[in-house]
């Protein structure tokens, strides 16, 4: 078998793994961010083993998404548990092959497996609708993240599984404490931008490969193609 032809595996993540994701990361994005959320998410109660998974190639690590538990609180109080995308990374040399999608839909899979009955994402409108993802305003869900609401994204894991629910998704907490970094940091300037401005800057349209940006952080939604 030539190695070309050699077959993608999607896995949990391992021990032996963390260094290439942490790499791949920093290769996706440019930046340090969401490596560093990956690594902080890690540690937090919001991880859920098995659903941080990786790519894997001749094996190499070659794309990373990592799943985590979040809440969709309504004016009540009342919580139902969700999972949420993101950060999702593949690396440049291996993207426009549709690894992205195969992290997904592994992704989504154990989702259901795990009885979660929806998944939230921010990110692409061109390119979460693909595997059902429907705004999240359609069923009065919302983020708390200021002009997020077009770009943000809800898919219900099984029938009936969103009756009823309406409210705000509270995201892990490392994403705002990350965020919060990032302000202390340097003074931000004035947005010169809209979201959808920053959206076709951040965006190389490359057949679905888009890594998965964190609330909360530079940009809306994603940063470079589609992890695909």
């Amino acid at each position: 078998m030539k190695s070309s032809e050699k077959e993608l595996l999607i896995r949990g993540e391992r021990e032996a793994d963390l260094a290439a994701i942490h790499e791949i990361n920093l290769l996706a994005f440019g930046q340090e961010d969401e490596a560093k959320l990956v690594d902080s998410l890690r540690k937090g109660k919001s991880y859920i083993k098995g659903l941080s998974l990786v790519a894997i190639k001749e094996d190499k690590v070659i794309g990373h998404a990592i799943f985590t538990k979040a809440f969709i609180v309504n004016k009540a109080g009342k919580r139902q548990a969700c999972i949420a995308l993101g950060p999702m990374a593949v690396h440049p040399e291996h993207q426009r092959h549709g690894i992205g999608i195969k992290l997904v839909e592994e992704g989504l899979e154990r989702g259901r497996e795990l009885a979660f009955n929806s998944a939230v994402v921010l990110g692409h409108k061109e390119y979460y609708p693909r595997f059902g993802f429907k705004p999240a305003s359609e069923r009065n869900i919302r983020s708390t993240f200021p002009g997020a609401e077009e770009y943000f994204f809800i898919l219900e894991l099984k029938g009936g599984g969103l009756k009823g629910i309406s409210g705000v998704v509270q995201y892990a907490r490392e994403f705002s404490m990350l965020a919060e970094a990032k302000k202390k940091e340097k003074p931000k300037e004035p947005a010169t931008e809209m979201p959808n401005e920053i959206q076709q800057k951040n965006l190389s349209q490359q057949s679905g490969d888009i890594n998965t940006v964190q609330p909360g952080g530079e940009n809306i939604l994603n940063s470079n193609p589609p992890p695909q």
